[in-house]
């Protein structure tokens, strides 16, 4: 029987780059994304009936349920990568606590009802499986501004340990990458919305950021969550794996 994958925010940058990437090796994939119009492109794509399109929230357990039992009718249900997020600035000192908390729910919500699906299938099909989740540079060295993302994104990499924990007898692994700047539509977009000096100096800013020189790619990443998928990862668990480019060890020398 075939294998299938589950991957939340499939639609657009590290998610439809990984979308890519299982079907290129041959799975079935189902892609969540809460915009429609960001699966458009699964409609035409040569794999065929192999990339199922789901338009809904990953936070919703309807929706993640319906995914899984999508992949499950086309193979054995292999893997399922937590990918969707919210990106939304909010400061303690401006925001409401509420909104904060809304905000730090928004991430972390997908994370967990991802995960509960995931593992409850893997428990009664008796397979075992791999989760992966995708966490962010932020959750080790944060950015001023961003509480609720950094807050999610450290309870998604200690939510990654427990349910190693809890569940590697069972034969589930679960795994997290943590990228750095990853150049998505997203960040082009930010770009644009520069006037070009301001464009040229956040892309030289990223180049110091960065020991090698540069931001990284949707692809980079993709790479990284298809080996902890894999069986060639599979005494690997419990583990957060920076695809950063070095971000979040470099300690910048005032003197240089």
């Amino acid at each position: 029987m075939s294998s299938s994958y589950v991957v939340t925010g499939g639609g657009r940058g590290i998610g439809r780059a990984l979308v890519e990437r299982l079907l290129a090796d041959s799975h079935t994939v189902v892609a969540i994304d809460l915009d429609p119009d960001a699966l458009e492109w699964t409609g035409r794509h040569p794999a065929g009936h192999r990339v199922v399109a789901l338009a809904g929230s990953a936070g919703d357990e309807a929706v993640t349920e319906k995914a899984a039992d999508l992949a499950q009718a086309a193979g054995t249900l292999e893997g399922w990568v937590n990918n969707a997020a919210v990106f939304r600035d909010a400061s303690l000192h401006t925001a409401s606590t509420r909104t904060v908390l809304d905000l730090v729910d928004a991430t972390m919500r997908p994370a967990i009802v991802g995960c509960a699906t995931a593992v409850r299938r893997f428990l009664a099909a008796g397979t075992g499986g791999s989760v992966v989740n995708v966490s962010s540079h932020q959750a080790r060295r944060a950015v001023p501004g961003c509480t609720p993302y950094v807050t999610a994104k450290a309870a998604v990499e200690g939510l990654t340990r427990a349910l190693a924990v809890e569940y590697g007898p069972h034969g589930i692994r679960v795994n997290a990458v943590a990228p750095g700047s990853i150049s998505t539509e997203r960040y082009a977009s930010q770009l644009a919305a520069l006037e070009g000096e301001d464009a040229a100096r956040v892309q030289e800013e990223m180049r110091l950021l960065h020991p090698m020189g540069r931001v990284g790619t949707a692809v980079e990443v993709a790479s990284a969550i298809a080996h902890l998928l894999s069986r060639d990862a599979g005494y690997i668990t419990g583990a957060t794996v920076p695809v950063d480019g070095g971000r979040t060890i470099l300690g910048r020398d005032p003197e240089m």
